[in-house]
């Protein structure tokens, strides 16, 4: 109840600030944290999370408490059963405190709605957390909580995790059950990306991740693509084991735009490893371009537009920003079976690159945190840019389904903006990933934003 209280203080401090919560379970968290007390004192079996207060993006389903998506056609739904990975993490012990702000239903790297204030940056309040799990992201920065779930379908794990300076996993497809979410066909709107979606956890320590992922994992019948229970325990392998691990270094892919600072951070970071760890880095990337359209049209194909177009007029609802254009656009068969086979391009490309690699190193985000309002940078370095182009690395670890982490580097000064290195592993290679990440973490220990209050407090 002390580490509860600590926490529903810091949120009480900070939240009229950042807007990180949209909904709040205060009653609820304390009602869970003296169960978990009670079962300390009697010396009852406690779970490896007992007590850890949680936060969960609005688009993950929670019994009982309100959940939006983000969106007005789902202001007043309540839903009757967990998603699976809430229901573990309860299994567990954790304390769910409250639902974290986000895009409308993710269709969105940002984090404003129609439903609930702005979501701002801990390190800028006048800049954008990414998104589209933007609440989850500031929370964990600001240290509100040391947990909260994300969800993932282009990145929406990892882009927050890098502009507010934190730890944000991306697992192997299947490895963490999602349903309902994209897999229930009553809920248009929620019921999408699903071939693309990913939960995640975003922490302040990749220990914290492995932690949490450890109680997340395994099957369910109710996610047909659920993976079996492969690790026995989700231990990070100490850091002399990447000595000889073969590593290839983009800063652009080829073709992207990137800012300097942020091109630089990451080149610094991966000959740091090589030095420091013994591996051997190498310049290179897979032959795949760029892979945006394709991924926007399967998007579009995984969408239920009817039952989405049906709500809103039955409702009187606008639908606005990314969401908005996905419904108005007239797709063809013929674009949504090139983009499959777009895709299949893309994979096969990557995993014949992935034979030579045993890690694949990018910047996560080709910028830093912009302006709040924004969907993206106007330009990059100078050059007018679209206003997607700063996710440019995220989508391919959704395409491609491989293990991808976002890990804080860079300028290590208490006012710099967060950079994050994102590190993509063979297939089914999680453990791999947590590895390295925790090697770079021990090059760039975690930091707390400049919020004024939030001076002086421990990690």
């Amino acid at each position: 109840m002390e580490v509860l209280e600590d926490a529903l203080d810091r949120i009480a401090t900070l939240d009229g600030q950042l807007n990180a919560f949209c909904t709040l379970d205060i009653e609820g968290a304390r009602a869970q944290a003296t169960e978990v007390d009670r079962r300390i004192a009697c010396g009852e079996q406690v779970g490896p999370l007992a007590g850890v207060p949680v936060g969960v993006k609005d688009l993950i389903a929670t019994r009982g408490l309100l959940t939006t998506y983000g969106s007005r056609l789902y202001r007043r739904h309540v839903p009757s059963e967990d998603d699976v990975v809430v229901e573990r993490l309860r299994g567990a012990g954790a304390v769910i405190v409250g639902k974290t702000n986000t895009s409308e239903f993710g269709y969105g790297a940002f984090g404003h709605n129609a439903l609930f204030p702005t979501t701002r940056n801990p390190w800028d309040t006048g800049r954008t957390p990414g998104g589209s799990s933007a609440g989850s992201g500031a929370a964990v920065a600001a240290n509100m909580v040391p947990l909260a779930l994300g969800s993932d379908g282009g990145g929406s794990v990892r882009l927050p995790a890098a502009l507010c300076g934190v730890y944000g996993i991306k697992p192997s497809w299947g490895r963490v059950p999602v349903y309902p979410g994209c897999r229930d066909d009553t809920l248009p709107g929620i019921s999408s990306w699903e071939s693309l979606e990913h939960i995640g956890p975003i922490t302040r320590t990749v220990a914290d991740a492995a932690i949490a992922l450890s109680c997340m994992t395994g099957p369910t019948p109710r996610d047909r693509a659920s993976l079996p229970s492969e690790f026995a325990a989700w231990a990070i392998a100490p850091p002399e084991t990447l000595r000889g691990k073969h590593i290839a270094f983009s800063a652009d892919l080829g073709w992207a735009v990137v800012d300097r600072k942020v091109r630089l951070a990451c080149e610094t970071a991966a000959r740091r490893i090589e030095k420091t760890y013994g591996c051997t880095v190498e310049f290179a990337q897979p032959e795949i371009g760029d892979y945006g359209a394709a991924f926007e049209t399967m998007v579009g194909m995984e969408t239920d537009r009817e039952g989405l177009r049906r709500m809103a007029a039955e409702q009187g609802v606008e639908l606005k920003d990314w969401l908005a254009r996905l419904l108005e656009r007239k797709w063809t068969a013929d674009e949504f079976t090139a983009a499959q086979f777009a895709r299949k391009r893309v994979v096969n490309a990557t995993w014949r690159f992935m034979e030579r690699y045993d890690f694949f190193l990018t910047p996560t985000t080709a910028c830093t945190a912009f302006d709040l309002e924004l969907e993206g940078p106007a330009n990059i370095e100078g050059q007018a840019v679209a206003s997607n182009a700063w996710v440019a690395f995220s989508a391919l670890g959704n395409f491609t389904g491989l293990p991808t982490a976002s890990v804080p580097i860079g300028d290590q000064s208490a006012s710099a903006l967060p950079i994050g290195l994102q590190i993509m592993g063979r297939h089914l290679d999680d453990l791999g990933v947590l590895a390295l990440s925790a090697a770079v973490e021990s090059m760039y220990p975690p930091r707390l934003p400049p919020v004024s209050s939030a001076r002086g407090w421990a990690t």
